[in-house]
């Protein structure tokens, strides 16, 4: 589903469900051994329900992100961002000249530490489950490397949720587990997926959004000052960064309920996937007027990047509060920020995961 307005009615229509049991492919075992995409359509959690379970699942899931308990972030997070930003000062390039890697020492490790906030991870946590979600993400990984990865964050979270059932705290997995256990109203492997969800979509996502919402801004000077006199927002920044370079490429699957007519002769049929293109259907010719330009005076911008329908992303104001508060204090801080010459930034080898593997800048 590559075209806007085709995705928008999709990803709304009753007729089109998430769990991987109505998928033809997959009741009748035609799926490759090994392959790579294959946790994404299996995990039980929110991407992979329908219905009553959805809204179960959801509603556990956004107990923690109510805008009150996201706007009680917001202090915590210009912290996390001005330690980030002060560890930087001064730090303007390895010996060989390369530049400074914004993407390991600014973007990453801002996402995760707000995610290992809410789910009470430690910084070592932290870190092996960006590894990990890392290789889930990849298309290029060997055989069988993605369904080890989720194994291993599997192992890795139901030890974290072992740890907070015997010594409670005040976080995300410590309520999920009291959820959980009044009435069972959330299984082990329901626990184990919503936080794998939340760890992958809270930290991939705003990563992306950070970096490649930079590389717009320095390679179009006359975007930037825009911002810089005030004669745009910084949220408009983020919203058409969200249009032009969605963080998610495409994510994986959606089923067909029944034969669904599109007209023109096309019809999916009951029992096939879909796959939502969102990068694509921010680039529609056919629904964006000069759908390639980044231009920040675009108004108003309803893309589809973080979702629509019953499955419109949780975090979509999270993610929004970060990204806009790491870009404002990014560009206050160093001015003089532009890419390091000769480090032409490289798409990651992912299907589902829209960003560089590394972006080098200079600082001054």
């Amino acid at each position: 589903m590559t075209r806007h307005d085709t995705l928008q009615q999709l990803l709304a229509d009753p007729r089109v469900g998430k769990g991987v049991e109505h998928w033809r492919l997959y009741r009748e075992g035609l799926l490759p051994e090994g392959w790579p995409l294959m946790t994404f359509v299996t995990v039980p959690g929110m991407t992979t329900s329908d219905g009553a379970d959805h809204r179960r699942l959801r509603a556990l899931a956004t107990q923690a992100l109510t805008p009150r308990r996201i706007a009680e972030l917001a202090p915590a997070i210009e912290r996390r961002v001005a330690e980030l930003l002060d560890a930087l000062a001064g730090a303007d390039g390895d010996e060989d000249g390369t530049g400074v890697d914004l993407r390991a020492r600014f973007a990453y490790p801002l996402p995760m530490h707000v995610i290992g906030r809410l789910l009470g991870l430690t910084p070592d946590e932290q870190d092996r489950l960006h590894e990990l979600s890392d290789v889930l993400v990849s298309s290029s990984g060997a055989p069988g490397a993605s369904a080890a990865a989720a194994r291993d964050i599997g192992a890795l979270l139901g030890a974290v949720a072992a740890a907070k059932r015997a010594a409670p705290a005040d976080d995300l997995t410590s309520a999920l587990i009291a959820a959980r256990e009044e009435q069972d109203r959330l299984s082990e492997a329901e626990l184990i997926g919503l936080m794998l969800q939340l760890v992958v979509a809270g930290h991939e996502t705003t990563l992306n959004l950070i970096c490649n919402a930079v590389r717009a801004l320095l390679t179009h000077p006359e975007q930037l000052q825009l911002v810089r006199d005030g004669a745009v927002p910084w949220s408009a920044v983020v919203e058409e960064t969200l249009r032009w370079d969605a963080p998610v490429g495409q994510f994986p699957m959606r089923y067909a309920l029944e034969d669904i007519d599109l007209g023109d002769g096309v019809v999916i049929r009951a029992g096939d996937g879909m796959l939502a293109s969102y990068a694509a259907a921010g680039r529609d010719p056919e629904h964006w007027a000069d759908a390639d330009r980044f231009d920040l005076t675009r108004s108003p911008v309803r893309h589809l990047s973080l979702g629509h329908g019953p499955h419109f992303c949780i975090g979509s104001a999270l993610a929004r509060l970060e990204a806009e508060t790491a870009l404002r204090e990014l560009f206050a801080r160093f001015p003089g920020l532009r890419l390091a010459e000769g480090a032409e930034p490289r798409p990651i080898a992912s299907f589902v995961s829209n960003g560089v593997s590394s972006l080098r800048v200079r600082l001054s």
